[in-house]
């Protein structure tokens, strides 16, 4: 099993982007389409939301943390091959763009699958030419037990490329890109994986 994740949702937008782009929004259109493309090819892939909903529970200002908390559980609990947490990026700096795989610093499998995602998505936006990142501090990388990466599609604040992320054509082609990079990521773990 893979766990795939549609980050925010609820209350919780993520970034807004230019003309209002709600990174939730285009998080979930993704993650849903990375799991048909998966399914297509007998890859079984569990989302942590299939609606506009957070996994917290109250209505106060932790229900951010309680999201997090919940999604980190539910990855501990169910134990899946790989996480892939799907986001859309923002930066001041409307000229920045580019996806981009972050994996936890002292993850040697985590190293590994997001370079393969990386890889992956620049065959779609050969004009990319970032690499993936290593990160101590982002709280899902560092609380999941598995290989887990986060997966910035792009910039909302680019005006080029939050128009293509906006688009089901672009998200398609991300899904597809995302998709052919888990299975090359399960192949690995498979053969080289604790």
């Amino acid at each position: 099993m893979r766990k795939l994740q549609s980050a925010h949702g609820g209350s919780d937008p993520g970034k807004i982007g230019l003309n209002n782009l709600l990174e939730k929004d285009i998080n979930l259109a993704i993650t849903e389409k990375v799991k048909k493309c998966l399914e297509k090819e007998k890859i079984t892939a569990e989302l942590t939301r299939k609606e506009d909903k957070g996994l917290g529970t109250t209505g106060d200002g932790s229900k951010k943390t309680e999201d997090m908390q919940a999604r980190v559980k539910m990855i501990n609990e169910t134990k899946p091959v790989l996480t892939v947490s799907i986001h859309q990026n923002s930066y001041e700096d409307p000229e920045i763009h580019g996806a981009q795989v972050f994996y936890y610093s002292h993850s040697r499998e985590g190293e590994a699958v997001a370079k393969i995602l990386q890889e992956s998505l620049q065959e779609i936006d050969p004009e990319n030419h970032r690499r993936a990142k290593a990160n101590e501090t982002y709280y899902l990388l560092r609380r999941t037990k598995v290989p887990t990466v986060i997966v910035e599609c792009g910039f909302l604040t680019n005006p080029e490329e939050a128009e293509k992320l906006s688009g089901e054509e672009y998200q398609e082609q991300v899904a597809e890109a995302v998709a052919k990079g888990i299975a090359k990521c399960l192949e690995y773990l498979n053969e080289y994986g604790n």
